[in-house]
């Protein structure tokens, strides 16, 4: 949300914010129905055949696990042959399936969350930065815990439609002093997001010295 209306204040428009499923999300930015996304939606081949993005990506996140603290399952090779839930049109599905996983698609990740609390699936995966902060902040998840190391890390980017260049031009200038200024790394810690991610300490040190 602290994206959106930081992009908004910087354009001078008023920002509108549309809840979208991972299943519905991009015909919504193809349709029309909103003008970009930016939260939870990493750049992959297929997605980028399909929309445009701008070049400089604001994170890098990879998915991970909520299993139970007693499960056996410790890496994600254990997921082979077992129900998982994750939501429809995951980047993860190819993956988990490639592991042998009985993926279980849900429209939602409350939806996928919740099959996990009633016992119809062993994991539920997700992107990093919505399992760790629920796991590490919510009593309702003590009994939790999640996998390591992340599965399929990918830069977090801002999608347009294709062929928005100038759109994409101007909203990548505004990524890049997010970065220049520290400002995600302050987000990240305001949130508790844990682990820190490298990828913003890496970026920080590109962009710092250079102009606005």
């Amino acid at each position: 949300m602290e994206l959106a209306e930081d992009i908004g204040k910087r354009l001078g428009v008023e920002v509108e914010l549309v809840s979208v499923l991972t299943a519905n999300r991009v015909q919504f930015l193809q349709q029309g129905k909103v003008d970009l996304l930016i939260a939870n939606m990493e750049w992959t081949p297929e997605r980028g055949q399909l929309l445009g993005s701008v070049p400089t990506p604001f994170y890098r996140v990879g998915g991970t696990a909520a299993v139970l603290k007693d499960s056996a399952i410790t890496r994600w090779e254990d997921l082979k042959g077992q129900p998982v839930c994750t939501s429809q049109g995951s980047s993860y599905i190819k993956a988990l399936t490639e592991f042998g996983a009985d993926i279980k698609a849900f429209k939602s990740s409350s939806e996928s969350l919740l099959a996990l609390r009633g016992n119809n699936c062993v994991a539920a995966v997700h992107d990093a930065t919505l399992i760790n902060p629920l796991l590490a902040g919510n009593d309702e998840w003590k009994g939790y815990r999640a996998i390591a190391p992340e599965l399929n890390p990918a830069p977090s980017v801002i999608w347009t439609r294709s062929g928005e260049t100038d759109t994409q031009n101007r909203l990548d200038s505004i990524v890049q002093d997010w970065h220049r200024s520290g400002w995600l790394i302050e987000l990240e810690k305001r949130y508790n997001i844990t682990p820190a991610s490298p990828a913003l300490v890496e970026l920080h040190e590109q962009f710092k010295g250079k102009g606005a």
